[in-house]
This record gives structure tokens, C-alpha cells and sequence, in this order.
């Protein structure tokens, strides 16, 4: 089959024209499969954000010196982000250079270790150790996940599938709580919270020994028949030879261009350099907006409001997860109805409202006497909270992964999603590090606020920098990418220096 991509045109035909088949998130079970065993890696990111707010409560009772200081708090929290920051970076090699497959299997093997680490310290500086440990496989696993689905996706659903990954992650987070809950009356409370999310990892690095690696991969990387067999079990005949005609034209291209990059080649370019742009940014201003700083802290939050029992503070804490984890299934709904941009955009307006709401309660905590703050200001922080949680989840929680796991050219991925990851967590260890101090420095009530303040620049970002890409094949978001870099005319004028009036592949 041929397609036609003419001068001026917004791309490749969409493949369910050519086809004329509808593709729905349970048409196929083979790719709910690969996108649920991939998405574990997200549950083990999950997990691990929401088990640590919990069990900083109990590793403060078993050790005084963390009791006393917010930095060592601080420090165990955020220390398995700075493991993140690393894995992410060289998880984004890993990818290119040895497959999705390899990258997620050792980073399931990197994680079991650390929450073994965790679980057998005997003091605060080896947990440091292990949740460093545990860090790097998240890392490598905020990488390849997103990535692992997209590639196997078809274009119609790609954006709810990556964000199942997403679902997966607040999924993590829900269940972390619910441990939490179960380990309050059990010896070694912190103990159990940390050593059973190697579980997890386990599981999926036994599951991916069954998976394929990315078709797509395989496909760059000259192993077709495999490639082939792996996308005929996605798509059907009619289908599959429509996305094997866009595989060679993009291997063609890749082929006539340089065969690898590197992280500098990111900014030669001009498209790419408006695509890291846009997917950099977004992940920046998912944790600038303080996702994390609610689900790290949650319950530290809520016992600032006044509710000072640790099992009050995780129960109250569980209504937040719950609602993140409902808000992300929404998000897997309507990112590909609503579109990635709208979403992001009604999400970040809703942000700034219950940050301004939050601000609010702790401003009249602040002014209100002890016995009047939990009665008042107390449950004003909680639906603050819930507020939050109900506007971020639908929209800024999956929509940085979905758009940085389709942006960029498939040479480029690989590096530029871990790029990207690696902005993200590097955001996330900011705040995780920060937020007790700065509260501690300028008043709860403050450091919301300013939270409020970044939301509003991130809407204003998302307006000016990040495209829609709801539908579109991964050759269409590339041409996108060019025509927004020199303009909708690029492709005629390379084209009559050519000598050519159209385009087939």
C-alpha cells in the first residue's frame, strides 16, 4: 500500500481512514497486556511516592535524630528522587541503545534490591542508601514505561493507554496508603511499608520475560520479521501494512540521516528543540505545581491542619489517593476525546483555584486559636486537598507523560524522553527537598500560594508552547514539529528544490 503525503498537508493519512476500523482501549487484548505489564513500573513509581509519607511517620518514633531534623526528613524522602534524576538520565541510553525490554528488567532488578536495602536498615543512612537504590529503577522505569506503551499503541488510543501508566502510578499511591494503613499496628511498621514494594517489581520482571520488545524498536534497529510478527498481533492485515509502510519511511529517513544521537544533538535542531521545549516544560510544571509535595506529604499536611494521630493523618490522606487515582481514570477517558492541551489547560486552572484554597485554610489556621483549627481551618485544608487532587489528576498528572512519550522523532525518543524524565524528577526533588523548610521559613499558607503563583505561569506556558496532538501518528506530530520551526511552506520549498510535486513512500 501507498500513501500520499501532499505539499502543505498536515501529514500521513490518519491509518483508521485508510482502514475504516474502529481500534477502542479493549479491542485488542494483546495490547492492554503489554500496556498493563509495562505500566508496573508506574505502580512501583506509585508506590514508593505514597508509602514514604506514611512511614516518615514511624521512622521518625524509631529514630530521634530524624525526629529532630526536617533535613534528614527531607533527605530521606527526596533521596530516592536524586536516584531518579540519574536513572532517568541513563535510562533514556539504555533505552535507545539496548531496548525497552532490557531498560525495564534492570530496573525491576535495581528496585528489589533497594527495598530489601530499605527494609533491613538499621539506621537512617543506609535507608538513604536504599531508597537511592530504589530511586535509580524508578528512574529507568519513568522512562521506558511510557515509551514501552506508546510504541505498541495505535495512534487512536495511544494517549489513553500511555496514561494507563499514569493510572498505574496513582493506582501505586492509593495501594501505598492502604499498606500504610495495615502495617500501623505491626512490629517494624516502616519496615513492612518499604520491603513490599519490591514485590512488584518482581512480578513484572518475571511477566517481561514473555513480553516482545517495542516493534518499533525492533524495527529501527533492522530486525523487521520480528518487528512484523510483534505488530501483527496489534493490528489487523489491512492495518498492519499501513504502519509497515510509515516504519520504512521513518527508518528510511533515520537512515539518511545520522544513525544515533547524542544529548547535544537535541539542541542542533530547531524542531527538536521546540519539542523538548514543550515536553520539558510540562514535566517541570507537573511538580512545580506541587503534585508531589501533596502525596509525599499528605499526611504531614493534614496533621499541620490539626489532626495530629498518625492513623487519622493516613486514613484522611487515603480519600486524597482515592480521588487521584479516580481523577487519572478520568484522564484516560478524555485525553483522547478532550485533547491533550485543552486537558492540561482546564486541569491547571482548577490547580490554581484549590492551591488559593489551601493557602486560605492554613492563613486562617494561622489566625484561629488551637481548639478552633481543627473544627474550622482543619477540614477547610482537607477539601482544599481533595480540590487539588480532583483537578491535577485528570489532566497534569497524565498529560506530561502521554505528550513526552509521542513528540519527538524515534532517533530522538529515547533521549529526549529521558531528557525530559530527567527534568522531572529533578523538579520533584526541588520541591520534595524544600517544601518543610520553606514552610517552615515563610508559613504553610505562603508556600501554597506561591505554589498557586507557578500554576498560573504554567497555564500561560501551555498556551504558548504545547501543541494538540490528540490522533496523530508519530509522523504527522514530527511534520508538526518542522512546520512550526520554519513555517507550513518548509515542506513545498524542500520539495521543489527536489524536484518533486508530491511525496509517496
Amino acid at each position: 500500500m501507498t500513501i500520499i503525503s501532499l505539499p502543505g498537508s498536515s501529514g500521513y493519512l490518519n491509518p483508521t481512514i485508510i482502514t475504516g476500523k474502529k481500534v477502542t482501549y479493549f479491542s485488542n487484548r494483546y495490547v492492554l497486556g503489554l500496556t498493563l505489564t509495562a505500566g508496573i513500573g508506574g505502580l512501583l513509581f506509585g508506590y514508593d511516592t505514597g508509602v514514604i509519607s506514611g512511614a516518615l511517620l514511624y521512622i521518625k518514633d524509631d529514630f530521634p535524630v530524624v525526629n529532630n531534623n526536617n533535613f534528614l526528613q527531607e533527605t530521606i524522602v527526596s533521596m530516592a528522587i536524586f536516584g531518579a534524576i540519574i536513572g532517568a538520565a541513563v535510562g533514556g541510553w539504555l533505552n535507545d541503545a539496548h531496548g525497552r525490554k532490557k531498560a525495564t528488567l534492570i530496573a525491576d532488578v535495581i528496585f528489589a534490591v533497594g527495598s530489601v536495602v530499605m527494609a533491613a536498615a538499621p539506621d537512617p543512612y543506609v535507608l538513604i542508601f536504599g531508597r537511592l537504590l530504589v530511586g535509580l529503577g524508578i528512574g529507568a522505569a519513568s522512562v521506558t514505561a511510557p515509551v514501552y506503551i506508546a510504541e505498541a499503541s495505535p495512534s487512536e488510543i495511544r494517549g489513553g493507554l500511555v496514561s494507563t501508566n499514569v493510572l498505574m502510578i496513582t493506582g501505586g499511591q492509593f495501594l501505598s496508603y492502604l499498606v500504610n494503613l495495615a502495617f500501623t499496628e505491626v512490629p517494624g511498621t516502616w519496615r513492612w511499608m518499604l520491603g513490599v514494594s519490591g514485590v512488584p517489581a518482581v512480578v513484572q520482571f518475571i511477566l517481561m520475560l514473555f513480553l516482545p520488545e517495542s516493534p518499533r524498536w525492533l524495527y529501527m534497529k533492522n530486525e523487521k520479521s520480528e518487528a512484523i510478527a510483534v505488530l501483527s498481533k496489534i493490528y489487523d492485515p489491512d492495518r498492519l501494512e499501513v504502519e509497515i509502510d510509515l516504519l520504512s519511511a521513518a527508518l528510511e529517513e533515520e537512515t539518511l540521516s545520522k544513525n544515533s544521537v547524542n544529548y547535544t544533538d537535541v539542541f542542533k535542531s530547531k524542531e527538536i528543540r521546540l519539542a523538548f521545549l514543550a515536553g520539558a516544560g510540562l514535566q517541570a510544571f507537573q511538580q512545580f505545581t506541587g503534585i508531589n509535595t501533596v502525596m509525599y506529604y499528605s499526611p504531614t499536611i493534614v496533621q499541620m491542619a490539626g489532626f495530629t494521630s498518625n492513623k487519622l493523618a493516613l486514613l484522611l490522606s487515603l480519600i486524597v489517593a482515592g480521588m487521584n487515582a479516580i481523577g487519572t481514570v478520568l484522564g484516560i477517558i478524555l485525553i483522547d476525546r478532550f485533547g491533550r492541551r485543552r486537558l492540561a489547560l482546564t486541569s491547571l486552572f482548577g490547580v490554581v483555584l484549590s492551591l488559593v484554597v489551601l493557602s486560605g485554610a492554613f492563613f486562617l489556621q494561622s489566625s484561629q486559636s488551637i481548639s478552633e483549627s481543627r473544627s474550622s481551618s482543619g477540614w477547610f485544608a482537607i477539601v482544599g486537598l481533595v480540590l487539588y487532587i480532583a483537578f491535577f489528576s485528570p489532566g497534569m498528572g497524565p498529560v506530561p507523560w502521554a505528550v513526552n512519550s509521542e513528540i519527538y522523532p524515534g532517533k530522538y525518543r529515547g533521549v529526549c524522553g529521558g531528557m525530559s524524565a530527567t527534568v522531572n524528577w529533578v523538579s520533584n526533588l526541588i520541591v520534595a527537598q524544600s517544601f518543610l523548610s520553606i514552610a517552615a521559613a515563610v508559613g504553610t499558607a505562603s508556600t501554597f500560594l506561591i505554589l498557586a503563583g507557578v500554576a498560573v505561569v504554567a497555564f500561560f506556558f501551555v498556551l504558548a508552547f504545547v501543541p494538540e496532538t490528540k490522533g496523530l501518528s508519530f509522523e504527522q506530530v514530527e511534520r508538526l514539529w518542522k512546520e512550526r520551526a520554519w513555517g507550513s511552506g518548509y515542506e513545498t520549498e524542500s520539495l521543489l528544490e527536489n524536484g518533486n510535486t508530491t511525496n509517496g513512500i
